[in-house]
């Protein structure tokens, strides 16, 4: 299995002994060894994945990478996070994937309004199986333990993944931007109840489930 380790907070180095990654396209910085790449349409598993994300608007730009040494990914020096999964399933902005274990399997699934983030429509990327993700955040990411009887709201243009056994709502009518007087018409937050952690960006991107 590959192994994947930070340089420093904004590059990933990933060693490969005959091992296989899937990267976010054009992510590659340096590679020390003998790789090869290969482009991925879609970034699903199979004909299901592409048809899925092409109804669903939820498009990744993959590329797969397999050899012997170290490759190095980086995207616009935003910081990088691991995330390690053991049967469990990833649920992650498209946009905030930077790269996954080989063995691994992605998909999309349904979430609701909070997915009108980016123009993602309203399902976002999963990422499930045993093996190693790495994922990306604007600014250095909080990861928040949510517990039973202890629910957390998230604003939609800061939430960047999460794992566990949550449940989600789009809970509107609530928005911290409304008490300092700088909302405007209706605004939304993503309530999360249950067990699990969620991973949370100190910067918001555009959403069009901010506020609508």
């Amino acid at each position: 299995m590959a192994q994947f380790r930070l340089q420093g907070s904004k590059v990933l180095a990933v060693d490969l002994s005959g091992d296989t990654v899937k990267a976010k396209n054009g992510a590659m910085v340096a590679y020390e060894g003998e790789m090869t790449f290969k482009k991925m349409t879609g970034g699903g598993d199979g004909l299901r994945g592409i048809v899925t994300r092409r109804l669903t608007g939820e498009h990744m730009a993959v590329m797969e990478v397999k050899g012997r040494g170290t490759c190095y990914f980086a995207d616009r020096a935003s910081e990088i996070n691991l995330v390690t999964l053991r049967g469990e399933t990833l649920y992650v902005e498209s946009s905030n994937l930077l790269c996954t274990d080989g063995g691994l399997r992605t998909g999309t699934t349904f979430t609701g309004l909070r997915g009108a983030s980016q123009g993602n429509g309203l399902f976002t990327t999963t990422v499930e199986g045993t093996g190693q993700a790495a994922i990306m955040s604007d600014g250095t990411a909080i990861v928040l333990r949510v517990t039973p009887g202890m629910p957390l709201q998230v604003d939609p243009g800061a939430y960047i993944a999460h794992t566990g056994r949550l449940k989600q709502h789009f809970q509107s009518g609530v928005n911290w931007r409304t008490f300092v007087g700088e909302g405007s018409g209706e605004a939304f937050q993503i309530r999360f109840e249950g067990e699990g952690l969620v991973y949370v960006q100190p910067s918001e991107r555009n959403t069009i489930g901010g506020e609508l």
